[in-house]
């Protein structure tokens, strides 16, 4: 545990919720707030107001959204965690905000559930200023460097990847339902085979680095092909193509870029 200080944490929903529970268990003094009336986790105080909450030594945000932080938000904060989602800009306006307020910023993201809290398993990126504060208190914190809004952009790139994951294997188990296959067959080929895809990311992510596409194993006009067989085997199946639509879409308009004999990391091209 470091030193032992005061921190307010605004917002208790389940992730704040467990927010404060860690700051407890790190030895912190810890004062909550909460525009409900949500019960308070135990061996913290509430206070009613903002204002209140402002006297700790350290604010932790932890909000629904921008919108909902900015107007809690006051000059007489000494140091600001910021821990609500939100856009890149929204994290660098709200840098802006703190250094015209002589208040010390720092913003993160959490990339955990909130179960996993205040444990290694939780890992939280962090940008602005470097010194964290309490992060440790959470999990495993990450710096990212200066520009406030790169925790936001990892953020984000992250979760883009598993929304992508999480909804092309949705795809697949709809697809193989049409025909009775269950999730709890088709699932441990699926792992296998995201297991195997995972290896090739530092290759393509050279590709990428160096705008390299040349192939000899899988040319995009191959899976150009078999983006269009597997959005008209879902309409034939009678479910929805939209998502194999938008990616024969995209690999489409990469191969008439004239990436037809590439390999699928010249995808970014057009992406960029």
């Amino acid at each position: 545990m470091g030193i032992k200080k005061t921190v307010s944490v605004l917002g208790l929903g389940r992730m704040g919720t467990a927010l404060a529970n860690a700051l407890v268990n790190d030895g912190h003094d810890v004062t909550v707030w909460n525009r409900s009336d949500r019960p308070t986790p135990p061996n913290t105080k509430r206070v009613a107001t903002t204002e209140e909450a402002f006297e700790a030594d350290v604010v932790v945000t932890c909000l629904s959204t921008y919108d909902v932080q900015e107007p809690l938000l006051g000059k007489n904060i000494k140091t600001l965690v910021n821990l609500t989602s939100g856009t890149p800009e929204q994290a660098r306006a709200t840098a802006r905000w703190a250094e015209a307020n002589g208040v010390n910023y720092v913003d993160g993201v959490i990339m955990a559930v909130p179960q996993q809290i205040g444990t290694p398993q939780a890992r939280i990126l962090y940008s602005g200023q470097q010194e964290h504060h309490v992060l440790d208190a959470f999990g495993d914190a990450a710096y990212l460097g200066e520009d406030a809004g790169m925790a936001a952009l990892y953020d984000l790139a992250l979760l883009g990847m598993m929304w992508s994951v999480f909804g092309g294997y949705l795809q697949a188990v709809a697809l193989l339902g049409t025909e009775g296959v269950t999730p709890g067959q088709f699932t441990p080929m699926g792992v296998d085979f995201l297991n195997a895809m995972v290896t090739l990311l530092p290759e393509m992510g050279e590709e990428v680095q160096h705008r390299a596409y040349e192939t000899d194993v899988s040319a995009l006009d191959i899976n150009v092909a078999g983006l269009r067989m597997l959005a008209d085997a879902a309409a034939q199946q009678g479910i929805d193509t939209a998502l194999p639509e938008t990616l024969h879409d995209l690999f489409r308009r990469a191969q008439e870029k004239g990436h037809g004999a590439h390999s699928i990391a010249s995808v970014v091209e057009v992406i960029r």
